[in-house]
C-alpha cells in the first residue's frame, strides 16, 4: 500500500488572480501571489490579454499553469478576440451589431451566400478595379449620374426608351450603321453653322 501511494502523482493546484506584466505572443507574464508566473494563454481564452489586465491563471501544478480568463481589462475601450490559427464560427444564425461602426479588413475578403439583401441609406465605394459577372441586372432609381474618362459599351441589342427629352452634347458625334440608319420624328431638323453634307449613290427627298 505504501508503494502504491508513492507511485501516485502529486498535484499542487494553482488557481490565482493576478495582473499581466508582459505579453509575448501566446505567453504572458502574470504577477500574483508575490511572484511572476509565466503561463500560456489557454485555447478557450479568445480575449487577448493586455498589460495591466486582471486575469485568472490555473493549472494542476506550478509547472503547468495557463491563463484561462481575463477577468477585468485595464482599458475596456478595446477588446481583441485573437486565435493563433484560423478561426471558424458556426451557428444556425449569426448576427453582428455595432452601435457606432462595423469595420472589416482583410488581405482577401470573400462573401458567399444563396441570397443577399442590403438596405443602406448612403454608400461610397473606392477601388482600383471592379468586375461583375451576373445573369441579370435591374436598376431602379430617381437619379443616375455617371462620370468617367472613357465609356465602352458592347451589346448585341440595345433599347433605350425616354418619355421626355434625350440630349447629347459632344465635340464630335459619329454614328455608323452597317445596314441602315433611320431618324424619324414629327418634326426633324438638321442644321450646321458652315456645312451640311448629304452624300450617297441615291438620294430621295419628298
Amino acid at each position: 500500500m505504501q508503494a502504491a501511494r508513492l507511485a501516485q502523482p502529486r498535484y499542487e493546484p494553482v488557481h490565482l488572480l493576478g495582473e499581466v506584466r508582459a505579453v509575448d505572443g501566446q505567453d504572458c507574464v502574470v504577477w500574483c501571489d508575490g511572484r511572476e508566473w509565466r503561463c500560456r494563454r489557454a485555447a478557450s481564452c479568445l480575449l487577448a490579454p493586455s498589460v495591466g489586465d486582471q486575469v485568472l491563471i490555473s493549472g494542476p501544478d506550478p509547472q503547468r499553469v495557463y491563463l484561462i480568463a481575463v477577468t477585468e481589462q485595464a482599458d475596456a475601450a478595446l477588446s481583441r478576440l485573437r486565435a493563433p490559427g484560423a478561426l471558424l464560427i458556426e451557428a444556425a444564425d449569426v448576427s453582428l451589431r455595432a452601435d457606432r461602426g462595423l469595420r472589416m479588413e482583410a488581405g482577401r475578403l470573400e462573401l458567399k451566400g444563396g441570397e443577399a439583401d442590403c438596405a443602406i441609406d448612403e454608400m461610397r465605394y473606392r477601388g482600383k478595379d471592379a468586375r461583375l459577372t451576373v445573369g441579370q441586372v435591374r436598376l431602379a432609381g430617381r437619379l443616375y449620374e455617371l462620370v468617367v474618362d472613357k465609356l465602352v459599351q458592347l451589346t448585341r441589342n440595345a433599347l433605350r426608351l425616354t418619355d421626355e427629352m434625350d440630349q447629347t452634347r459632344a465635340g464630335i458625334v459619329d454614328v455608323e450603321a452597317r445596314q441602315s440608319a433611320r431618324v424619324h420624328g414629327k418634326y426633324s431638323v438638321v442644321t450646321g453653322e458652315e456645312l451640311v453634307k448629304v452624300d450617297a449613290r441615291q438620294i430621295h427627298m419628298g
